[in-house]
């Protein structure tokens, strides 16, 4: 992915796959197109229960704990 979004939210209440789904919400209303690569921090993927449905949810270390990235992928 070249260009994305970057999205922060450093609840911990909140677990990853909400915190996508909020993301992607926002990426739809503000691009127009549906994302479908969302890149963490490797930290954040400890919540192996995280699904997105469609987003395909990778590790990705130089973004930071609390930031999403997410985009579509190319």
């Amino acid at each position: 992915m070249n260009r994305g979004m970057l999205w922060f939210d450093n609840d911990p209440k909140t677990n990853l796959a909400a915190k996508i789904k909020q993301a992607a919400e926002y990426y739809r209303r503000k691009y127009g197109a549906a994302p479908n690569l969302c890149l963490v921090h490797p930290s954040m993927l400890a919540d192996k229960e995280a699904d997105a449905g469609h987003i395909a949810i990778r590790s990705y270390r130089p973004v930071l704990p609390g930031y999403l990235w997410i985009g579509l992928a190319e």
